[in-house]
């Protein structure tokens, strides 16, 4: 009789146990919390039926509900593509796009493709969106106006996600790869443009060169009057006539004897 009143009321510890831990456990099922920047969907049997879950902790049903997270912070979706120019040259872009998804569409995204929309949804586009405008561009324009390059792929795929609620802050284009040829092709013509460069620079220095040489002479030409070279003459002389016999005008020769 003892053993078996031993063995009820370990019965009963063990199911109290059992009931409290039960208990804990759903206690603790029932609660979520809510980070800032994020959007709170709580789903029951699948179905969304709040959507205005605040931040910090949420209650809901255990086993019955959940609430799903949607991320409202600036994001990064990097990706490479191959896109073809304008006059046809092959181009790899390393491409880093900041997007953000507006809290009052979260509901509408999870509705359409759950918590994948980048990969499902973003990147496509992105990849759409470059190729498209790349191919409006030749191979050195996307170098040269890189900057409306990057405006206009942000603007195209803006319109293309604007519907799903996802908003595109910055479109960057990191880094644009040509083929071995174009790129080899690109540096002998820099090369060329360089020499070209250095010789009009040496070509217009011989020019002022050239000008300013004659100027000089024409002021000296204009500062040697008749006067001047006799004057400059007598000045310099040292009174000592030649050896040479050069007949009795000798200083007829130097324009001296009127």
């Amino acid at each position: 009789m003892k053993n078996k009143l031993n063995f009820l009321n370990d019965k009963k510890i063990i199911i109290s146990i059992f009931v409290v831990f039960v208990v804990l456990i759903t206690l603790l099922c029932s609660f979520q919390t809510i980070k800032s920047g994020e959007v709170g969907l709580r789903v029951r049997f699948g179905k969304i039926i709040d959507t205005n879950l605040s931040e910090g902790l949420n209650l809901k049903i255990p086993y019955i509900e959940s609430i799903v997270k949607v991320n409202i912070k600036v994001q990064k979706a990097e990706l490479q593509t191959a896109s073809a120019s304008r006059d046809l040259q092959d181009i790899n872009t390393d491409i880093a796009v900041n997007y953000r998804v507006e809290s009052s569409k979260a509901s509408s995204l999870y509705k359409t493709v759950g918590n994948s929309y980048q990969e499902v949804i973003l990147e496509p586009a992105i990849e759409e969106s470059i190729k498209s405008v790349i191919s409006r561009y030749t191979a050195e324009e996307t170098i040269t106006k890189r900057p409306e390059v990057s405006k206009a792929c942000q603007e195209e795929l803006q319109a293309k996600v604007l519907k799903y609620g996802i908003v595109i802050d910055n479109f960057n284009i990191i880094n644009l790869e040509f083929s071995e040829e174009y790129s080899k092709a690109v540096e002998e013509k820099q090369v060329a443009e360089q020499k070209l460069a250095t010789a009009k620079l040496e070509s217009e220095a011989k020019i002022v060169e050239a000008e300013a040489t004659k100027k000089a002479n024409e002021l000296l030409k204009q500062s040697l009057t008749d006067e001047l070279i006799k004057k400059q003459f007598i000045e310099k002389w040292d009174g000592k006539l030649p050896n040479t016999y050069a007949g009795d005008n000798i200083l007829g020769i130097f324009g001296l004897n009127k």
